[in-house]
């Protein structure tokens, strides 16, 4: 809503420098940008002024300032969340937590620390990381895995879950990728060999990947295994395992002897 408040009559002084003294009929100087004033105004020009009151436009910005007054207030009075995790994968020897997106608000992460029956682990997580690695567990164990987060506003632990790693006869923990091969029809009876035994292959090689199965030692999944320590084994592997019914040992099978395994890995 526009209100009319009042209309004046303003005599023009002088014009310099893109500034305009105007005078008024009381005989006070108002300094007045020219950028404004009606086109051809010189000094000497009478000009009338009317000034409104936008009661609207009043209304929305001090709706758009409380707005903004509550977001910051919500945003750095709310203390952090604790963490919540859940179990991403398993294999026999190797765990993959994950945890949902950190809720700290105003609160700095200083670091996240993870916990397995009690004990910190000596694993550096980045502060950016989702999930985080355990491996060199025993098969068919159970274990109680937490993180603690180090915040500027204290330490936060998360839920506390059980793990349990698979048995040596179960194979749904396999997640493997295709490397180089010199025939690539072999490919298409691995993935039918995979889905049979219930396992799982990803078209890329990432560090959650339990093997890379190639032919050929080379190429950029094959340099990424080695630098990942992600066991580099034949298709004879797989075979094994489903004429064996239980997971073989990766060296046996090894295509190139890779990096020995680190003891964790976290992404």
């Amino acid at each position: 809503m526009l209100q009319q408040v009042s209309s004046v009559q303003l005599t023009v002084g002088k014009i310099d420098a893109g500034t305009a003294i105007l005078l008024s009929p009381s005989h006070h100087l108002i300094e007045f940008p020219t950028q404004i004033l009606p086109e051809g105004v010189t000094a000497g020009s009478i000009i009338n002024l009317t000034f409104e009151r936008n009661q609207d436009e009043e209304r929305r910005q001090r709706e758009d300032f409380l707005s903004l007054q509550d977001e910051i207030f919500y945003s750095f009075s709310q203390p952090p969340e604790a963490p919540e995790i859940s179990v991403k994968s398993v294999t026999q020897t190797s765990a993959i937590v994950q945890w949902k997106p950190l809720s700290l608000h105003a609160a700095d992460l200083r670091g996240i620390d993870v916990y397995r029956n009690g004990q910190k682990l000596s694993l550096n997580v980045a502060s950016t990381a989702r999930s985080v690695k355990l491996s060199g567990l025993d098969v068919a164990h159970e274990y109680e895995v937490w993180i603690v987060l180090r915040t500027s506003a204290g330490a936060l632990q998360s839920n506390k879950i059980t793990v349990k790693t698979h048995s040596m006869e179960n194979l749904t923990g396999i997640n493997v990728s295709f490397g180089t091969f010199t025939n690539t029809t072999e490919v298409e009876e691995l993935v039918e060999l995979l889905s049979r035994i219930g396992a799982g292959y990803t078209e890329d090689l990432t560090t959650e990947s339990t093997h890379l199965v190639c032919t050929v030692p080379r190429g950029p999944k094959y340099d990424k295994a080695v630098e990942w320590n992600v066991p580099i084994v034949s298709p004879e592997f797989l075979k094994a395992c489903e004429m064996q019914g239980k997971i073989q040992p990766a060296t046996s099978f090894y295509v190139s002897n890779p990096t020995p395994l680190k003891g964790s890995q976290d992404q």
